[in-house]
């Protein structure tokens, strides 16, 4: 597994799942993240992580670069996992909501939120009305989900691509 912060370049080319939801704003908050990347090695995926955080897990410095960052990973991006804890005020996730709806109908979205999270009831309803899926509630099982969703959607485009052994090659 290889976790690719947003004060890195953006590996591309193989399996990943990109960690889209809310950043904490304070120095002392603990992201989410941070046991979403656990969860995942302990879940033996195999691919690139995404997390839209620096490595230092440090607020973000520059608004551009971090924005044109998480573009490129998100287009490169396997799978995009929404997980959505919004609390106000401390975790509003307005941004969040701006990616939900641009990149919903991308095919390759999975969302969750917890029980106890605000103002989701749009995210829960788009979601269910384009995945014809009820939202995962909890972290643990939205990321066994997007390892599956991401195996899938790999080993679709892998079969997409004819083997060269198997191409025939046309004569004049």
């Amino acid at each position: 597994m290889i976790i690719n912060y947003s004060d890195q370049e953006v590996i591309k080319g193989k399996k990943s799942i990109f960690l889209a939801g809310p950043t904490p704003r304070g120095e002392n908050a603990i992201s989410w993240r941070t046991e979403a990347c656990q969860t995942l090695k302990n879940l033996d995926f195999d691919g690139i992580i995404y997390v839209p955080e620096y490595s230092t897990w440090k607020p973000k410095e520059d608004y551009v670069d971090q924005a044109m960052w998480e573009r490129e990973a998100l287009t490169s991006a396997t799978v995009i996992l929404f997980w959505v804890p919004r609390k106000l005020p401390d975790m509003p996730a307005f941004t969040t909501n701006v990616e939900f709806g641009y990149w919903l109908h991308s095919g390759k979205v999975i969302y969750g939120r917890p029980d106890d999270a605000s103002k989701i009831k749009y995210l829960d309803w788009l979601y269910q009305t384009d995945y014809h899926q009820k939202p995962y509630t909890d972290l643990e099982s939205l990321l066994k989900a997007s390892i599956e969703l991401a195996n899938i959607i790999n080993d679709e485009k892998i079969q997409e691509i004819l083997p060269l052994k198997e191409r025939v090659i046309m004569k004049k």
